[in-house]
């Protein structure tokens, strides 16, 4: 009886070990969905540490999850000012702004790639950030520009803030437009070569509600000027000018009288006006090119020049009674002439 329960239990044992092996596992975590996984494996973690800083390796290893694309840089931001603002998030391993290769200046981007996946994290949760006086902004460089700001809702959170007076600087701006509610991206737009302002700027809120408030305000006085602000979307697009109806144009000069003056100016009437209608010519025509054309090629003459012939003129006869008669005159009232000596 004791070696049969022995039996049992050894039996007992040896299938534990198989189901508790590598594969066995494998084959039934591999058709758990993803977050049945996710959780899984924090909980473990949280228990263990030592799965904890595997998990921390492997989510580390791989730099696309570290790496952060910043937009909305200023022109003067250099790669040690912009490592300087996100280094408060954690060790950064390669940090720089892009510069153009033709002229040597920024192009107003730059990225940054932690060592620790923990820390991209982290500077995500606050992607906004003041650096040289201008909002940058930030997302995982992965998702290019279809990060926080390429959201289907942007045309309805980005604003236009135009007539800037040239001493409205972006903190001037942000701390004006800060009131609506919180800022995603936004500074005032300067010439590159000048560094000066081109008396206009954008802001980005993160909702629309915000967008709707500032818009919808009547006091817009920053700088001492009275500023125009509209969604970006409605400023970069043109409006169709109206197309009006060709009617008649009238003519330069009356018809004789008796003849019907319809669509004509008549004499003794008054006219609002004479100019033509339904041809609005916004723009005066362009100047033709001052250049000079050849004049065509004579055509020789297929014939030599004839002599002129004179003709005498025929000898008036006098009449009888003394009245001289009247000279034959021939077709369009010319004088009739004879080539008869």
């Amino acid at each position: 009886m004791e070696d049969l329960k022995k039996r049992k239990l050894d039996e007992a044992a040896g299938n534990g070990d198989s189901s508790d092996s590598e594969e066995h596992l494998r084959s039934l975590l591999e058709p758990l969905a993803k977050p049945h996984l996710v959780e899984l494996l924090a909980k473990l973690g949280s228990q263990y540490p030592s799965i904890a800083e595997e998990i921390k390796s492997i989510a580390s290893a791989d730099p696309v999850h570290r790496k952060l694309f910043v937009r909305g840089l200023a022109w003067n931001t250099t790669s040690e000012t912009l490592c300087a603002a996100f280094q408060v998030h954690g060790e950064i391993e390669e940090g720089a702004v892009i510069y153009d290769k033709t002229t040597g200046k920024s192009r107003g981007y730059g990225f940054i790639t932690y060592k620790n996946m923990e820390s991209t994290q982290v500077a995500l949760r606050a992607p906004s950030k003041m650096i040289d006086g201008r909002m940058a902004v930030c997302n995982l460089a992965c998702e290019g520009l279809t990060g926080t700001s390429g959201t289907p809702d942007l045309a309805q959170r980005k604003l236009f803030i135009g007539g800037l007076s040239p001493d409205v600087t972006s903190e001037m701006l942000l701390s004006f437009f800060g009131r609506y509610g919180d800022i995603e991206e936004g500074s005032v737009a300067y010439d590159k070569d000048t560094a000066e302002s081109r008396g206009f700027g954008f802001v980005t809120y993160r909702t629309s509600e915000a967008a709707k408030r500032a818009i919808d305000d009547p006091q817009k006085l920053l700088g001492g000027r009275s500023i125009t602000v509209k969604f970006a979307d409605s400023h970069g697009r043109k409006t169709a000018q109206p197309q009006l109806t060709a009617t008649m144009v009238p003519m330069g000069a009356p018809m004789a009288a008796g003849y019907p003056q319809s669509g004509y100016p008549q004499t003794g009437k008054a006219y609002p006006s004479l100019d033509p209608a339904g041809y609005p010519y916004s723009q005066a025509a362009p100047a033709y090119p001052g250049a000079t054309y050849p004049s065509p090629p004579a055509v020789p003459m297929p014939y030599a020049a004839q002599p002129q012939m004179i003709y005498p003129q025929l000898a008036v006869k006098k009449d009888q009674l003394g009245v001289p008669p009247t000279p034959p005159m021939g077709m369009g009232g010319y004088p009739y002439y004879s080539a008869k000596q």
